[in-house]
């Protein structure tokens, strides 16, 4: 399925301070290729994502199809996985700026491995419940808070400034590769063994990647806490409020929050819903989805190549804008599927290509940004503060399509949320965004950056 926007994916790159190997802005120093820390992030990364695109296409499976739960059941499940976005983000990011990091991906990793074993462990007992879902969905939903964040924030101390959106573009290959694979993959394998034994596979990928992330070896500071005037130190609400007041402030981040969020309210209706419409109503078949999703998923990949260029030749603005232009009608082109499944397969190939395509570009042009703009010691707050914000929109766009998916036709549910992802646009295309033409490499000091209102 199209990624929730302002996801580049876990492992996502930050630049900031120098690091030991890295490529310069001119593109003559050394590759990231060459750097040891990076290619284990990289690695880990695209473990992971491989093994995240089983269970993104095999809970729902279970929910609609092993526990036949009904519609609105199955799009609280998309709620709980994102609801600890909307409770934990903001002191997530205020207390990961107080402590290191790489230890909160470790356990992120691991955490969330036992959390989902726990599934098929519980099936072939034959005690495999929808509250279980729910429950392993929220559990693994705040720890994937606390990765998140701590991904986003940690990564500075390995990469310089004018590495970051080479680094972002470079993380897109195992993402590309991952939503490539993946689904036909996953569809394929949940032919073969029950949806609940394919969870194993993403379970084991978790572990795989807390391993290689704890062969990391470039030492983390641990963050000094910020003092008061009177040299007392700050408490966790005020360290929230300051990052509240940072992006809301930034005339950039709040409307970059704001599209990015718009978009992901309408996805989240959309799929929260799509697995009954497509494997209930239309009786299509999860090989048959899989298979599209991952021809569709080419589009990630060709974005992680135009996401650099174009906006070195258009800007960086004007690409933010086009790509969520573009990639809004991806979704709507989703509520014309059909029970053929030669013209449902043709319709999921357009819609994953396109959004995919103008998802990866957006995302790496606009988190780049919004990284380089950040001061170091605000990073942890600015990124659960835009967490807080655009993810925290999903689970009341899962529960809204469930709502609405109760009183109105699937279809008819899925092209009101691809409306929606449609016009998410206009908060860039009336902002000062569109006038941005280069990522700033000088401001990455401690004072509050200067596009700040």
């Amino acid at each position: 399925m199209i990624e929730p926007r302002d996801a580049i994916q876990e492992g996502e790159l930050i630049a900031g301070a120098p690091s030991e190997a890295t490529a310069s802005a001119d593109g003559t120093g050394p590759s990231l290729w060459h750097h040891a820390d990076y290619l284990k992030i990289w690695f880990a990364s695209t473990i992971s994502l491989a093994g995240s695109q089983v269970s993104q296409f095999a809970l729902p499976i279970i929910a609609a199809k092993v526990l036949q739960a009904p519609v609105f059941e199955v799009a609280l499940l998309g709620a709980f996985e994102m609801l600890p976005f909307i409770l934990f983000a903001l002191p997530a990011g205020a207390w990961l700026d107080r402590v290191r990091r790489r230890p909160v991906l470790i356990a992120g990793d691991f955490g969330r491995a036992a959390a989902l074993a726990s599934i098929p462990i519980a099936y072939a007992l034959g005690v495999l419940t929808i509250w279980q879902l729910y429950a392993v969905g929220f559990t693994a939903g705040f720890l994937t808070v606390l990765f998140d964040v701590a991904d986003q924030s940690y990564l500075p101390v390995l990469l310089d400034p004018e590495d970051l959106v080479e680094g972002n573009a470079k993380l897109q290959i195992p993402a590309s590769a991952a939503q490539i694979v993946g689904p036909g993959f996953a569809g394929g394998l949940i032919g073969i063994v029950a949806a609940p034994f394919a969870i194993f596979i993403d379970a084991a990928s978790f572990v795989a990647s807390g391993g290689l992330i704890s062969l990391v070896r470039k030492k983390e500071p641990k963050p000094e806490r910020k003092l008061r005037s009177d040299g007392t130190r700050t408490s966790l609400r005020q360290d929230i409020a300051e990052g509240l007041r940072y992006v809301l402030g930034n005339r950039y981040l709040r409307m970059i929050a704001g599209s990015t969020g718009t978009f992901n309210l309408g996805s989240s209706m959309a799929f929260a819903v799509f697995p009954v419409f497509a494997y209930v109503e239309l009786g299509l078949s999860p090989a048959l989805v899989g298979a599209a999703f991952s021809l569709g998923s080419l589009g990630v990949l060709l974005g992680a190549f135009l996401a650099v260029p174009l906006a070195r030749h258009l800007g960086v603005g004007p690409t933010i804008i086009l790509s969520s232009a573009i990639g809004g009608p991806g979704m709507v082109i989703l509520a014309f599927l059909t029970s053929d499944a030669l013209v449902a397969g043709v319709i999921l190939v357009a819609s994953m290509g396109l959004g995919g395509c103008c998802g990866v570009v957006y995302n790496v042009n606009q988190v780049s940004f919004r990284q380089a703009i950040t001061p170091l010691h605000m990073q942890g707050r600015m990124n659960a503060t835009m967490r807080f914000i655009v993810w925290g929109t999903m689970p009341i766009g899962s529960i809204t399509g469930g709502i609405l998916a109760t009183l109105l036709p699937l279809r008819t549910t899925i092209l009101i949320a691809g409306a929606i992802c449609t016009v998410s646009f206009l908060w860039v295309l009336a902002s000062p965004v569109r006038s941005l033409r280069t990522i700033p490499k000088a401001a990455r000091t401690e004072s509050a950056d200067t596009t700040a209102a």
